[in-house]
């Protein structure tokens, strides 16, 4: 605020403004987890307004997300490479002795857990269906 950063400024009060109304809807106190998981939402959603703003010929709105989702990722957890997430996948496939693509939930069921907001869960699943087939 002293340093009159607006983009900054706005995007973290969103960001309490969003972990405070999910403590009153769920009447819990949030914790780093549930933050980590708000977090990764409001990414989401700022990844699916540049593409709509994109498609929509409108660059000065998609220019506006990028800059809060430059923001909001620095508040993340360093993310996995592919190559690392694809050693934690074999090794869940092992684990649970997975075989064929019935066995997909099992496997995504144990990976869920260590890498929820260390790894893009979309590109893990991707992952998992790949070693599977």
């Amino acid at each position: 605020m002293l340093d009159k950063n607006v983009p900054v400024r706005d995007t973290l009060r969103m960001l309490l403004a969003e972990i405070q109304r999910f403590g009153i809807d769920n009447k819990v106190e949030v914790d780093d987890a549930q933050v980590l998981q708000i977090i990764n939402k409001m990414v989401k959603q700022r990844n699916d307004s540049i593409d709509q703003f994109t498609k929509g010929n409108r660059p000065d709105l998609a220019e506006i997300e990028k800059v809060e989702l430059d923001i909001l990722s620095a508040y993340k957890p360093a993310q996995l490479d592919e190559s690392e997430i694809v050693a934690k996948v074999k090794a869940a496939i092992n684990e649970t002795g997975a075989e064929s693509m019935q066995d997909i939930g099992k496997v995504m069921g144990v990976l869920k857990g260590p890498l929820a907001g260390s790894a893009d869960m979309g590109l893990v699943s991707k992952i998992v269906k790949d070693q599977l087939s």
